[in-house]
């Protein structure tokens, strides 16, 4: 194994973006559209990826196939998935700045496994947490 990309699933990926894109400066590097929006999004920045795909299009990707396999209307059985994510960062103070506003569901601790970090709510309904090292220990 040699990567992993967490694909979260949404109703919609436009309201995602900014979250990630002028908060965090991340960029978007592929969107496939889907209907009248988009369907699919790549996001990266340095070593960290993330992918956002609709609902719709999921179910629009798997087509006649995936239903044969049981996989039927599988983006609307994926609304009740959770999925967090837990982001390793250099330095917590710029990420703190950059979530001024955020939806924050953990206060900024210091936690027993050495970690600085906090969790915010992304406006697509993910949990994120941001987390550096403790120096000294």
């Amino acid at each position: 194994m040699k990567k992993l990309t967490p694909i979260v699933t949404v109703e919609a990926i436009e309201p995602c973006l900014p979250f990630w894109t002028e908060r965090l400066g991340f960029e978007v590097t592929a969107t496939v559209p889907h209907g009248e929006g988009m369907g699919f999004a790549m996001l990266n920045k340095g070593g960290v990826e993330l992918m956002y795909q609709t609902r719709a299009s999921i179910d629009a990707d798997l087509g006649p196939a995936g239903a044969a396999a049981g996989y039927a209307d599988l983006g609307s059985r994926l609304a009740g998935a959770t999925s967090t994510l837990f982001i390793e960062v250099e330095a917590l103070d710029p990420v703190v700045e950059a979530l001024h506003g955020a939806d924050v569901v953990v206060p900024r601790r210091r936690t027993s496994y050495g970690m600085d970090e906090i969790f915010v709510m992304a406006p697509c309904g993910t949990l994120v947490g941001f987390a550096a090292p403790v120096s000294g220990g």
